[in-house]
């Protein structure tokens, strides 16, 4: 490094932003996430020790992960390297897979590659990591807001161990604001700012958990806000409300949770609490989500999880999906609210879905004995010597239009498909087969 690049480097840490400047150099600063790094856990040990093997961060921005990463450059005495996925390829890796395998000949030092947003890298990038991660040429630190279990490759994840970070409590997030005022270093402790507990609880709320999105907005209402006659700036909470109009949301349309959210919904309407539904709509239709995509969740909804139980619900879920794609939004999250809570309130009933499970499972696996031939379509039976048809008996020449005869295969006579429950409509369905002496239950 020669002069101009010191003096850059040193202007830089001078200027960057407060979430920046003051992050943890050491496991003593580092705040939250203690299910993996508080003293004693296996995690903390090894940072300790400096026996560090490689290692995948998974978990929503904000939780500390980049930060985990140089707290290990600053306590190893590997070399430590970092590279972003976003900006680098194949070149870089090798590049420095070169230079690792040179320093661990050369001076035995093991070398630390710290990759963010390791889900970036594809297929072909991960696969020229895999061989040197697993002769020990270096030890891989991987950071990633996706499910690594989907986004990293298998064979890499089986020759690291994955730590998930959650999103940092209130008390956490209280106590790396108040240390970022505190701090006369890297913080704004030289300057005479007073804050409200108001204004505090504000932006702490309003963070959702990101530690990053606390400090980035408590920069803004100092950077913004002239000190008053007294010479003190003043933080109040309508400077923090300025700062920090928006919850920083974590949903991401096409990662965890996008699937997380929608799972939730789902499973809201399913369990009948059409307060946690509507809940999940609104995060959903906050984040920007496709009401479409909404709409037809809440259709397969409403024949998978109701079904007969209330045939209504069906019918209305459509509705709502053709009023989505005729109105727009933003009078479509009325539409969708209606269609959901009336899903999550109708009583349940998966018995249509279990019914075609059994039969598809008895298509795939039991032997087809054929059409009876008295079901057999009699047109193409020429003048009747195959016997097609003969002895069908028509239900509407019947007492209530019903009149018992065989309908399945010779193989399968007496197999109950659908068992409708005690539930809603489907009780009525229930009672009138029982009545015309239909079986509903496998039971014996």
């Amino acid at each position: 490094m020669d002069l101009f690049d010191y003096n850059r480097n040193k202007q830089l840490k001078k200027e960057a932003p407060l979430a920046e400047r003051m992050r943890p150099r050491t496991l003593e600063e580092f705040v939250g996430q203690e299910h993996i790094i508080a003293p004693g856990r296996m995690l903390y040990r090894a940072i300790k020790a400096d026996r560090l093997s490689s290692v995948i961060f998974y978990g929503p921005p904000g939780t500390g992960k980049t930060t985990l990463a140089r707290v290990i450059a600053n306590t190893t005495k590997s070399h430590f390297e970092q590279l972003s996925a976003v900006t680098a390829g194949v070149a870089d890796v090798r590049r420095l897979i070169d230079e690792a395998k040179q320093r661990l000949g050369m001076y035995g030092q093991r070398t630390i590659l710290f990759i963010d947003e390791i889900h970036r890298f594809n297929k072909a990038q991960q696969d020229a990591l895999l061989p040197h991660v697993e002769a020990g040429t270096i030890i891989l630190i991987g950071a990633t807001t996706e499910n690594p279990y989907f986004e990293v490759n298998s064979a890499l994840l089986s020759r690291s161990t994955v730590f998930e970070l959650y999103p940092l409590k209130e008390k956490h997030l209280k106590e790396i604001l108040k240390r970022a005022l505190a701090d006369k270093d890297r913080g704004l402790g030289n300057y005479a700012i007073e804050i409200t507990d108001d204004a505090i609880d504000h932006i702490v709320n309003m963070a959702d958990g990101d530690a990053r999105s606390v400090l980035n907005a408590l920069e803004i209402a100092f950077l913004t806000t002239p000190p008053s006659d007294d010479g003190i700036i003043h933080i109040d909470l309508g400077v923090a409300e300025e700062c920090i109009q928006r919850r920083a949301l974590r949903y991401d349309k096409a990662g965890d949770n996008h699937y997380d959210t929608i799972s939730a919904f789902i499973k809201s309407m399913r369990g009948s609490d059409p307060n946690a539904a509507v809940y999940w709509l609104a995060k959903m239709i906050n984040a920007g989500e496709d009401p479409k995509f909404i709409a037809r969740r809440i259709v397969i909804c409403a024949s998978e999880d109701v079904g007969n139980a209330d045939p209504q619900a069906l019918l209305i879920a459509m509705a709502a999906a053709h009023a989505v794609q005729f109105i727009g939004m933003p009078e479509s999250q009325i539409i969708l609210t209606h269609a959901a809570t009336y899903v999550a309130c109708a009583p349940k009933s998966n018995a249509t879905v279990m019914a075609i499970d059994k039969a598809l499972s008895d298509v795939k696996n039991k032997r087809d004995t054929g059409v009876p031939d008295h079901l057999k379509d009699s047109s193409y039976d020429g003048e009747g010597k195959l016997g097609h048809g003969v002895g069908y008996k028509y239900a509407h020449d019947y007492p209530e239009h019903y009149v018992k005869q065989q309908y399945l295969p010779d193989s399968l006579i007496g197999t109950v498909y659908y068992e409708p429950s005690d539930n809603g409509y489907e009780k009525h369905i229930k009672d009138y087969l029982t009545h015309i002496g239909i079986r509903t239950s496998s039971e014996s």
